[in-house]
C-alpha cells in the first residue's frame, strides 16, 4: 500500500479495492495495514469494516491461528458499543462464530475441550440474540465428524433442524449430508445428495470445487468416469494454487493417481508448489500432503522414484525424496491431531486414502495424454531398439562395416549402429581397431559427425547442422577420404542454404538455394574418385536444393530445372542399381508434379512408385511415400482415400526406429482428412498426438503451434474445460514460464485461453487475462492490427462486467491501433455491442455514453466505405443502423429507435434466396414491430408489418425466419 488511508472515505475505497485482490499474502499485507490505519479515526465503524476485511483475508489465506484472534477484537467491540453494528454487520458477526469453529478445528495445539467451550459460547450467544441454533448444531456435528465419534445423533440434531439465515448455504450443507452418507460407503446416496452442486445448480465461494473434489472417486466406483473426468477438469482450475483449497488440490492429485495419470497429477504437483510453503492451516497441511504422497507412492511403485518433483522451497526433490519427507511430516501431523482428539481417526482416514488401489489403469483426462516416460530427462544419445532381425553386431568392426553400409542405403537401422559406437567411443577404455578396412579413428569420428549433423538438420536446427557438416568434413579431409569430405561439404551448403529461410524470409531462402546448387555442381564435378553411393548422393542434394527452392518461392520458371536434376539422379540412380536414390528421384519427381500444380500426374507418379516400392523396396520408403500420396489426394479432394493412406502410413510407420518418419507430419495430415470428412474430434486428437510428437523430438514451435490449432479446435467444438486445461499445461512448459518461446505463440496461447474463459463463464478471470494481453500489446509496434483486435475484445468483457470508464479506455486503444492497421469488421462489432451493453445494463443513464460508441462505430463505418472495404458479414452500416434502433429501445427512446430501425431495413434491403440475408431483415422487423406494437402501443400497424414479412419470407421458403415474427404477432393479438 503506498501511502495510508488519511480520511475514512479513503479508507473504504481501498477496503472495496483489496476486496477484488485474490486471496493470498498480498491481499492478506494489506488487510492488515488497512486495519492498522483504521486505529486511527475516532469513529469505532471504519475499524470495524477494516477488521472483517482481515478476519476474511486469514481464513481464505489459510491462516486459521490469525482469524480468532481478530474476531475476538470484534466481539470485544460489539460488547462494548453494539449501537455501531447495524443489522448487516451484526449479521456478519453471528456468522463468524462458525469460522472461528472451523479455524479451531485446524489447529492440533488448541484443546479439544477449548473447541467445545468455543461451541457452548457460540450457542450462548445465538440464544441471547434470540437466533435459530441450527448454524450451532451444524458446527457440533462437524466437530463430531473431525473427532471420529459417532455422528448418528449430531447429524440428525443438524440435519432434521430448519435452516435459518445463518446457516451455512445450500451448497455447503449439501457437500457436508454428502459427506455423511459417504463416509457410511453409501457412494450412490452420497452422490444423489451431491447432484445439484455438481450440477451446478447449487454454489458459493468453495463449491462446487469442494464437493467435485470428494465426488471424483465416488464417481468413478460408480462408474462414472466420463463425468468425473469432467469435473476433474473444471474442479481442479477452480482451486489450483490457492491456500485455503490446498486439501482440494490433494485430492486431485489422488484422482489422478489412481486413475493413470501420474504424470499429470506430476505436472499439477509442480503447478501447485507454492501450497508446501504458504498453507498455514495443520488440517489443510494435512489433506494436501497426504493426496500428495497418494501420488508420489503411485509413482515411486511404478519404477520411477528417481524422476524430479516439485516441492519444498530451498532444495531440488526426487518422487522418492519429496515421499520420505511428506510422510513423515503427515504422520506426525495425523498424530498430533489423534492425540488432541483421543482418537485414531486422522491416521486411520490417512492410512484408507494411501491403501487404495488404483481404480481405473488409464483415463484420458486432458488432450494432452502423457505417461511418466514422457517426463522422464531424455537420456544422452541413448540407442533406439534394434529390430530383432537385423541387431547391432557385437564385434567392433563389424559394426563399424555394418554402420557405414546401412548408411550408404539410408537404411533406418544405422541409427542404432551409429548410437552404440557413440557410446563404445566416449568409453575411456576405447580402443580403435588396427584394421585397413575400418580405417583411422578420425574416419569414425567423421562418421559419428555426420550422423549427428543428419538428426539436428531433421530437427530443424539448421545452423548446427552445418557446423557439424563442416567440422565432419575437415575430419574427412585428415582421414583421407575426399569423397566422404565433398558430400559433408555439399550437405553443409544445403542446411546453410535452409537457415537463410528461419525468419520466415523466403526470397532471402530461395536465394540462398539458387547460390548454393553452383557450389554443390561444382563439388560433385572437381571431387575425383567418387563411388556410385557418393555420387548419387550428391546428384540428390543437387536436386533436393532446386526442389526447394521451388518449394519456397513457388516461381514456375524454377519447374524445369528440378525436372533435369531429377532426371540426371534418376539416370545414374537407375545404371548403378541404387534402389534408395531411385526411389528418392521418383520422389522427387513427383513432389515436384505437386508444386507445380499438377496432381493428377504427381499422384500417377505415386502409384508407379508404391507399386516399385512394394515390390523392389526399400521398404522404409513405403509410410514416407504414402504420406505424399495422402497429401495430393488431399488436394484432389478425396480425403476418405487419403485417410485410408495415412492411417496405412503410421502402421507401416511403426515397424520402423523412431524417427525414420516424420510421423508427427502423418498425423498433422490425418487431423486435416478427419476435418475435411466431419470427423473433428478425430482431428483433434491426431493434433494433439502430432504436437506432442514434435515436442519429443525437439521441434517446440511446431509443436507449440500445433497445440494451439488443437487448443482452437477444441474451443470451437465446445470442449470448454479441455481447452483450458490443454493451454494451462502449455503455459507451464519451462521454457514458456521462462520466456523462452517466441513471445507471439504464446500470446496466441493465452488469448485462446481468456476466450475459453469467457465461454467458460468466469468472466473475472478472462477480463483479467484480455487487460493484461491488451496492455502488452500496446508494446507491438509492428503488428498494432492484433493490438486492435485484443483491445477491442478486452473491451467487450470490460462491458459485460459493467465497467464502461474500463471499456472505453480500451475501446480507445483499439481505435488508435486500428488507425495504423485497419480492423474495420472487428472494431465496428466491439462498438456496437459495447453500446448494446451499456444501454442494457444502464437504460437512460447509459444512453450518452452508448450513443458515442455507435458513433465512432459509426466512423469506421465511413473509414470502411471510403477504403472500399466489404465486410465478410452483415454490412456495416446495416448493423450499426440496428443496433441504433436496439440501443434506443434499451433507453426508452422509442421513436428514434424505430426510426433506426427503418432505416435499417431499407438498407438491408428487402430479402432475397440468400438465408443469412433474410434472417437480418426477419430480425430488423421483429425488433421494429415489438418496439411499435409493444413501446409504442401501436400494434395495428405493427401486426400489418408482421403479417407482411411472414408472408413475403413464407414465399421465399425462409420459414424457419418467420417463426419469431409468428410468435410476436400471436402475443400482440392476445394483448390487443
Amino acid at each position: 500500500m503506498p501511502t495510508a488511508p488519511q480520511t475514512i472515505d479513503e479508507l473504504y475505497q481501498a477496503l472495496q479495492e483489496n476486496d477484488r485482490r485474490p486471496y493470498g499474502r498480498p491481499r492478506t499485507v494489506t488487510a492488515e495495514e488497512l486495519a492498522e490505519a483504521a486505529e486511527q479515526f475516532a469513529e469505532p465503524r471504519p475499524l470495524v469494516h477494516a477488521l472483517l476485511e482481515l478476519q476474511e483475508a486469514y481464513t481464505y489465506g489459510s491462516e486459521p491461528r490469525k482469524s480468532p484472534v481478530v474476531f475476538a477484537r470484534l466481539l470485544t467491540l460489539f460488547d462494548e458499543q453494539p449501537d455501531v453494528f447495524d443489522e448487516r454487520l451484526r449479521h456478519s458477526l453471528f456468522w463468524r462464530f462458525k469460522w472461528v469453529a472451523n479455524a479451531l478445528r485446524q489447529l492440533p495445539e488448541i484443546p479439544l475441550a477449548s473447541l467445545r467451550q468455543w461451541l457452548t459460547e457460540m450457542r450462548d450467544r445465538y440464544e441471547k440474540a434470540g437466533l435459530g441454533l441450527q448454524p450451532y448444531y451444524g458446527q457440533a456435528y462437524q466437530l463430531a465428524a473431525h473427532v471420529g465419534e459417532d455422528t448418528t445423533l449430531a447429524y440428525e440434531l443438524w440435519a432434521g433442524r430448519t435452516r435459518t439465515r445463518l446457516s451455512d448455504c445450500e451448497a455447503c450443507e449439501t457437500c457436508e449430508r454428502a459427506l455423511y452418507h459417504l463416509a457410511a460407503g453409501d457412494d450412490e446416496r452420497a452422490l444423489q445428495t451431491w447432484e445439484p452442486v455438481l450440477a451446478g445448480k447449487e454454489s458459493c465461494r468453495e463449491e462446487p470445487a469442494r464437493s467435485v473434489s470428494y465426488a471424483l472417486l465416488p464417481l468413478l466406483r460408480t462408474g462414472h468416469a466420463d463425468r468425473a473426468r469432467a469435473l476433474h477438469l473444471a474442479g481442479y482450475r477452480a482451486c489450483r494454487r490457492d491456500p485455503s483449497m490446498s486439501g482440494e488440490v490433494g485430492r486431485h492429485l489422488e484422482f489422478c493417481a489412481l486413475t493413470g495419470n501420474e504424470a499429470r497429477g506430476l505436472e499439477l504437483l509442480a503447478e501447485n508448489r507454492t501450497l508446501f510453503d504458504e498453507v498455514d492451516s495443520p488440517l489443510d497441511q494435512l489433506a494436501f500432503l497426504t493426496g500428495v504422497e497418494v501420488l508420489l507412492q503411485r509413482v515411486e511403485l511404478l519404477g520411477h522414484g528417481a524422476l524430479p518433483a516439485a516441492g519444498y522451497a530451498g532444495r531440488t526433490w526426487t518422487v522418492a525424496a519429496l515421499r520420505a519427507e511428506v510422510r513423515r511430516r503427515a504422520d506426525d501431523l495425523a498424530a498430533r491431531f489423534d492425540a488432541r482428539n483421543g482418537t485414531t481417526a486422522h491416521t486411520d482416514r490417512r492410512r484408507a486414502r494411501l491403501e487404495r488401489a488404483p481404480l481405473l489403469d488409464a483415463l484420458e483426462l486432458t488432450l494432452r495424454t502423457r505417461g511418466l516416460d514422457d517426463v522422464a530427462p531424455a537420456a544422452p544419445a541413448a540407442a533406439p531398439a534394434a529390430r530383432t532381425a537385423d541387431a547391432v553386431p557385437e564385434s567392433l568392426p563389424e559394426l563399424i562395416a555394418r554402420a557405414r553400409t546401412l548408411d550408404e542405403q539410408g537404411h533406418p537401422d544405422a541409427v542404432a549402429c551409429w548410437a552404440r559406437l557413440r557410446t563404445l567411443l566416449a568409453a575411456p577404455d576405447y580402443a580403435h581397431p588396427d584394421d585397413p578396412a575400418v580405417g583411422p579413428l578420425v574416419r569414425l569420428r567423421a562418421d559419428l559427425l555426420t550422423d549427428e549433423a543428419s538428426r539436428a538438420g531433421d530437427r530443424d536446427r539448421f545452423d548446427e547442422a552445418a557446423a557439424l557438416y563442416e567440422e565432419a568434413a575437415r575430419l574427412y579431409d585428415e582421414a583421407a577420404a575426399p569423397g566422404h569430405a565433398a558430400l559433408a561439404r555439399a550437405c553443409a551448403l544445403l542446411q546453410a542454404a535452409e537457415a537463410a529461410g528461419r525468419a520466415g524470409d523466403a526470397e532471402a531462402q530461395a536465394a540462398a538455394l539458387t547460390a548454393a546448387h553452383p557450389d554443390l555442381v561444382r563439388l560433385h564435378e572437381e571431387t575425383p574418385g567418387l563411388t556410385p553411393y557418393q555420387e548419387a548422393r550428391l546428384l540428390r542434394l543437387r536436386a533436393t536444393a532446386l526442389g526447394l527452392r521451388l518449394q519456397v518461392s513457388g516461381d514456375k520458371e524454377h519447374i524445369a530445372p528440378v525436372y533435369t536434376e531429377v532426371d540426371l539422379l534418376l539416370d545414374f540412380a537407375t545404371r548403378h542399381d541404387i534402389a534408395g536414390q531411385v526411389s528418392g528421384a521418383l520422389l522427387l519427381r513427383a513432389s515436384t508434379h505437386a508444386l507445380a500444380g499438377d496432381l493428377p500426374a504427381a499422384a500417377t507418379e505415386i502409384d508407379a512408385l508404391l507399386d516399385r516400392l512394394k515390390a523392389h523396396g526399400p521398404a522404409w520408403h513405403l509410410p514416407r511415400t504414402l504420406g505424399l500420396r495422402a497429401r495430393v489426394r488431399l488436394g484432389l479432394r478425396d480425403a476418405q482415400a487419403a485417410h485410408a493412406d495415412l492411417t496405412e502410413s503410421l502402421r507401416l510407420a511403426a515397424e520402423w526406429p523412431s524417427g525414420t518418419v516424420d510421423t508427427a507430419r502423418l498425423h498433422g495430415d490425418l487431423a486435416q482428412a478427419c476435418m475435411y470428412l466431419g470427423r473433428p474430434d478425430e482431428a483433434l486428437r491426431h493434433l494433439t498426438r502430432s504436437a506432442e510428437l514434435d515436442l519429443r523430438h525437439g521441434s517446440r514451435t511446431e509443436a507449440f503451434c500445433t497445440y494451439s490449432n488443437a487448443a482452437q479446435l477444441s474451443l470451437d467444438l465446445g470442449r470448454v474445460e479441455d481447452c483450458i486445461a490443454l493451454l494451462d499445461s502449455l503455459l507451464a512448459e519451462p521454457d514458456v514460464a521462462a520466456g523462452e518461446l517466441d513471445d507471439r505463440l504464446v500470446a496466441q496461447l493465452r488469448l485462446t485461453r481468456a476466450r475459453a474463459l469467457h465461454a467458460g463463464e468466469d468472466l473475472k478471470a478472462a477480463t483479467a487475462e484480455f487487460a493484461a494481453l491488451a496492455a502488452e500489446s500496446a508494446g507491438w509496434d509492428d503488428d498494432p492490427g492484433s493490438h486492435a483486435m485484443i483491445a477491442a475484445e478486452t473491451a467487450v468483457l470490460l462491458g459485460e462486467s459493467g465497467e464502461f470508464a474500463r471499456a472505453r479506455e480500451a475501446a480507445d486503444q483499439a481505435l488508435t491501433a486500428h488507425a495504423r492497421a485497419p480492423r474495420y469488421e472487428q472494431l465496428s462489432s466491439c462498438l456496437r455491442e459495447l453500446a448494446r451493453l451499456q444501454a442494457q445494463q444502464q437504460g437512460s443513464e447509459g444512453l450518452p455514453g452508448a450513443l458515442a460508441f455507435l458513433a465512432d462505430a459509426g466512423r469506421v463505418a465511413d473509414e470502411a466505405r471510403a477504403a472500399g472495404y466489404e465486410a465478410r458479414g452483415r454490412s456495416l452500416d446495416s448493423a450499426l443502423a440496428y443496433e441504433h434502433g436496439r440501443v434506443g429501445a434499451y433507453a426508452g427512446e422509442y421513436d428514434t429507435a424505430l426510426t433506426a430501425l427503418e432505416e435499417a431495413l431499407t438498407l438491408v434491403g428487402e430479402p432475397g434466396p440468400d438465408a443469412d440475408q433474410a434472417g437480418e431483415w426477419a430480425e430488423c422487423v421483429r425488433l421494429a414491430a415489438a418496439v411499435e406494437g409493444i413501446y409504442l402501443e401501436r400494434p395495428a400497424p405493427a401486426l400489418t408489418r408482421l403479417d407482411a414479412a411472414v408472408s413475403r419470407l413464407t414465399t421465399l421458403g425462409h420459414t424457419e425466419e418467420t417463426e419469431p415474427l409468428t410468435s410476436l404477432a400471436a402475443r400482440l393479438r392476445d394483448e390487443a
